[in-house]
């Protein structure tokens, strides 16, 4: 059996852009997308902070140390540039691989650069 665990989290990103013009897709900083093991092309799932909203999309990398954090298409309905947002990625898992896991956690700053690794 597999079990859906978290792989990969980024707490408390500062929503930097909301482009509805666009065909889909979460564009995250590729510097925080390598610090934390997510892929450009991954689902992820996106939790607002500010409203509750939870969603799920696919994520395209973004310029490095640009901190941008942007939803795309019809995402960028369910958020305000500002609003806080917790990224998550998740993996499949044998039952031993999952017992071993320790996905990196990062809270960003109002720049979205990295805080603090939990």
């Amino acid at each position: 059996m597999l079990l859906h665990m978290l792989k990969a989290k980024l707490h408390r990103c500062t929503v930097t852009e909301a482009n509805i013009n666009y065909t889909g897709s979460i564009t995250i900083d590729s510097y925080l997308l390598k610090e934390s093991g997510i892929l450009p092309l991954e689902k992820v799932q996106v939790v607002n902070i500010n409203n509750g909203e939870r969603f799920e999309t696919y994520v395209i990398e973004g310029e490095a140390d640009s901190g941008v954090i942007c939803l795309n298409g019809a995402a960028a309905r369910l958020v305000l540039p500002g609003d806080k947002v917790i990224i998550m990625a998740y993996g499949l898992y044998s039952q031993e691989e999952a017992e071993n896991i320790t996905p990196p956690v990062f809270v960003l700053n109002e720049s979205n650069e990295i805080e603090q690794r939990l």
